[in-house]
């Protein structure tokens, strides 16, 4: 299950757990056997970066199971102070093929949720090909344009989210 609170998640605008509420929700989905991924898939910036370093450090003492990112320099944070904590490459990092996929791979990323324009033989190649898991999104996407150029709405929101 994925879930985001409050900031630095895509679905900024919708109701989102609190920080309060999230280690609830770990136990909830815990007794149920679901694994529970946070959400930290919009761009940082740079004066937001010990905020969403303080948020991943309270879900990885909570217990979370993973972390997506989109942001590259973000998953290198995550990497080093948390190195034992999955994490996922969102389909934001628009990852559309083998070479992407290998380079996220060797970076240390357990998942990569692949961008949404791929074929099934594309998708099919990848997975044959890396070690990582590998996700898609069936259908839906809200981005113009390709999966996760989300520039735009940054542009006119002044946030990636």
């Amino acid at each position: 299950m994925y879930l985001g609170v409050s900031d630095f998640n895509a679905r900024y605008g919708a109701k989102n757990f609190t920080i309060e509420e999230l280690e609830q929700a770990i136990d909830y989905a815990h007794l149920r056997n679901v694994k529970v991924f946070l959400t930290l898939n919009t761009l940082v910036k740079n004066d937001e970066l010990n905020d969403v370093l303080q948020l991943a450090e309270k879900a990885y003492e909570y217990g979370i199971d993973a972390v997506i990112v989109q942001d590259l320099g973000l998953a290198s944070l995550l990497f080093k102070y948390f190195p034992n904590l999955p994490i996922h490459a969102s389909t934001q990092m628009t990852c559309h093929n083998l070479s992407g996929a290998k380079f996220l791979e060797s970076y240390g990323f357990k998942r990569i949720v692949l961008a949404r324009e791929l074929s099934i033989n594309e998708i099919e190649y990848i997975k044959s090909n890396t070690s990582c898991q590998i996700e898609v999104f069936a259908h839906g996407a809200l981005c113009i344009s390709y999966s996760g150029q989300c520039l735009y709405s940054s542009l006119i929101g002044g946030r990636s989210r």
